[in-house]
């Protein structure tokens, strides 16, 4: 429990968020590989698989923050904070204009999945993509599959360890480390999802449905440092850039709201005190304020 002078904790993944995120990594798994696999009769084109898999993708999502409120007894409050960070990021991503992969809205979900968890980091980053994709007009077979990096993205966020002993300098070093790599993670996949439908590339650079698993890898290895290298060094630099300069001021700012918000906040019933027989009282320990309250229920 989090008293006045300590630092609030990430949301924790309980089993049955654990259960759902497993399931739904399990889908997007076989939704960017199975190209890889198939043979050439299979009629390999992701934009008639994106729509089956944004309608699965929906209600796991919508599992996840279920699971994960049920998994550490939040309310509403968590799903508001969630709105407010999602829209946020969604604001940040036009800033960039996809201007030599510059999108600012990395490093926010990088410090965002820090503070709030994996299980809440995932759905923040999938719903984030969902919303700026609509404002900017990206919507496209792509979408569900950016959706579904972008939440992995700021899932691993979450991950990290040490949220506990690891501050000040030290925890935004090893944050930008994450958004530097994730940045590149990020491409990489995407750059699969769309590498198996297009055509008429150089031999050596193209997918060619059938072959054997190692050599179409390596030849999507050459496709992307020829093609999308350049692009993800320039988002990887820019959340290194924004992480560094505003992470601390963001990140106290973010830790104060889930403090507020008080997410881990316990309730447990006693009985009530006294000779006689009585009502049981509720006696509430909120993280925010680190004092109890007792009231007969």
């Amino acid at each position: 429990m989090n008293g006045p002078g300590r630092p609030a904790r990430p949301v924790r993944i309980g089993p049955r968020a654990a259960v759902a995120l497993a399931l739904v990594t399990l889908i997007g798994i076989a939704a960017f590989g199975w190209p890889l696999l198939a043979d050439r009769q299979s009629g390999l084109a992701h934009s008639q698989d994106a729509p089956w898999l944004f309608a699965a993708l929906l209600p796991l999502l919508v599992a996840v923050v279920v699971a994960t409120i049920a998994d550490n007894g939040m309310d509403a409050k968590a799903v508001a904070m969630l709105g407010v960070l999602a829209a946020v990021g969604a604001a940040l991503r036009p800033l960039g204009a996809g201007t030599a992969g510059l999108e600012p809205m990395f490093f926010l979900l990088v410090l965002s999945g820090r503070v709030l968890g994996p299980g809440f980091a995932f759905v923040l980053g999938s719903v984030t993509m969902f919303a700026s994709a609509l404002l900017t007009g990206g919507v496209g077979p792509w979408m569900p599959f950016q959706m579904l990096a972008m939440g992995w993205f700021a899932l691993g966020a979450g991950l990290l360890p040490g949220s506990e002993r690891i501050r000040g300098r030290a925890e935004l070093l090893m944050l930008a480390g994450y958004g530097f790599a994730g940045a590149f993670a990020y491409g990489f996949v995407m750059n699969l999802q769309g590498w198996v439908i297009l055509q008429g590339m150089d031999h050596g650079a193209s997918f060619h449905a059938g072959d054997p698993l190692p050599a179409n890898l390596a030849r999507f290895v050459v496709y992307y440092l020829t093609t999308s290298l350049g692009w993800d060094l320039g988002r990887g630099v820019l959340t290194v850039v924004l992480t560094l300069a505003l992470g601390a001021t963001l990140l106290k700012a973010l830790r104060r709201a889930t403090r507020k918000a008080a997410f881990d906040a316990a309730v447990s019933f006693d009985p009530g005190v006294g000779t006689e027989p009585g009502p049981p009282s509720k006696r509430v320990r909120t993280a925010a304020e680190g004092d109890i309250r007792g009231a007969p229920r």
